[in-house]
Order: structure tokens, then sequence, then C-alpha cells
């Protein structure tokens, strides 16, 4: 997989180069790609935006620097790319979509700031037949950037990908691989820490019980996580 990111602050991803990422992208498993949208900018101060038509504070992103960026990108590419553009306009990042993203061949992050990218960006791209648009959000709150965000995205999407886990069974049972559903609480050695036992049940050797135990902190766990989250 191909994976490509355009910023105004490309030592935002510095940290893609540790873990399993850096290690996955060291052997070839992935290719990162981190462009500066200033590269782009055909003037002496590199702009990348201006005032909003119609008036408001704050500057947007100008489309032609970021379609000249993007261009540069899919000239590049072979197949079907996926532009993902960082907005808490877009729609909420999932497992489900980290997945659905872990099958593509290439995915391109722009990372929009200040109050986002011209929505004529979207737009154009959305009529593009090599190029496939998703507008995601990773929350119901606002960054300064969509830099932590496509780190996040990045993060959550190379683990599902074959051969960045050492253990892919440590994928199975993990939260969220089912919509609602939280993993069990985990607990390793000493037995007992600071007067805190692990639960009898994990160290009588009973899997089938141990299973039936998972199971019921698992579902008590979601319930708990969704009843939060109404």
């Amino acid at each position: 997989m191909k994976i490509t990111a355009i910023t105004i602050f490309p030592d935002y991803f510095a940290p893609l180069q540790l873990s399993l990422i850096g290690k996955a992208s060291q052997g070839g498993v992935i290719e990162l790609r981190i462009l500066n949208l200033r590269d782009f900018t055909t003037d002496s101060h590199h702009t990348v935006d201006d005032t909003p038509y119609g008036g408001g504070a704050g500057m947007v992103m100008k489309p032609e620097v970021w379609g000249d960026a993007i261009d540069s990108v899919l000239a590049e590419a072979v197949g079907i790319a996926d532009l993902v553009i960082l907005t808490p306009a877009g729609k909420k990042f999932t497992q489900a979509i980290a997945t659905q993203f872990s099958k593509a061949e290439h995915l391109i992050f722009a990372c929009g700031r200040y109050e986002g990218i011209d929505s004529r960006v979207t737009t154009f791209y959305q009529n593009q037949k090599n190029l496939r648009v998703h507008e995601v959000s990773i929350g119901d709150y606002v960054l300064n950037g969509g830099e932590v965000a496509a780190l996040a995205i990045t993060e959550a999407v190379v683990r599902l990908i074959p051969g960045v886990i050492g253990n892919p069974d440590s994928l199975v049972e993990e939260s969220h691989n089912q919509a609602g559903v939280v993993e069990y609480p985990a607990f390793t050695k000493p037995p007992e820490w600071r007067g805190l036992k692990v639960p009898e049940i994990l160290t009588s050797g009973n899997h089938g019980a141990i299973a039936n135990w998972r199971a019921e902190q698992a579902e008590i766990r979601s319930q708990n996580a969704n009843r939060e989250q109404e």
C-alpha cells in the first residue's frame, strides 16, 4: 500500500517512522510519502490560504494549490486511489472504515488547516474516474489541522495489513471488530498489585469458563461504553 500525506507541516509525520508502522515502512509493506503543500505554491510567500467569500473569521485554503498537489500524486498513481479529506464535517471514522481503507492501493491524505479546504476541491475530485473521495472526521471535536487525524487513521489502517502485526490472532478479539463491542479487561503478572487481585477465573485453567467470563465482561464494558456515548 502507498500512503501519501499532503500538509504544510511535514514534521508532524515523523512518528510514522516509529514502532510497527516504521517497521512496515522499512520492510516495504507500505510506502510512505509526505508532501509539503507549500512546494506547490507559485508566489514568493508560498501562500496557501486566502479570505473566505461571504466574509467571516479565519482563512480558507486555496483550491489551485491543493489541485496542483493532488494532481502531482495522481500523475504517478496506478489504478484507483482514495483521497481522504480530513474535516470535522466528514463521516465519522470507524473500525469498519479502517478495514475498508486497509484494502486500498493508495491512500492520499489531504490535511487541511484554518477554516478548511475550498469545497470545490472535494467537488472536482469526486468526478474523477481514477479517484474515490472520502470526507472523514475522527470525532465530534475540532483540531487545528488534519495531521493528527491522518496519523490516527494511518495507524488504525496499517495495523490491519497482513504482515504488520506479528500475531494476527491479536486482531480477532480486539475492540470494535463489531460495531459497539469493546474488548474484555486484560491482566498480567503479578497476581496481586496494590491490594488488587487478578480475577480467580483467569488462573483456573478452565478455558471454557474463561471464555464465558471474557464474553460477559466484554458485554458489560460495551454496554457501559455505549451508555456513556448517548
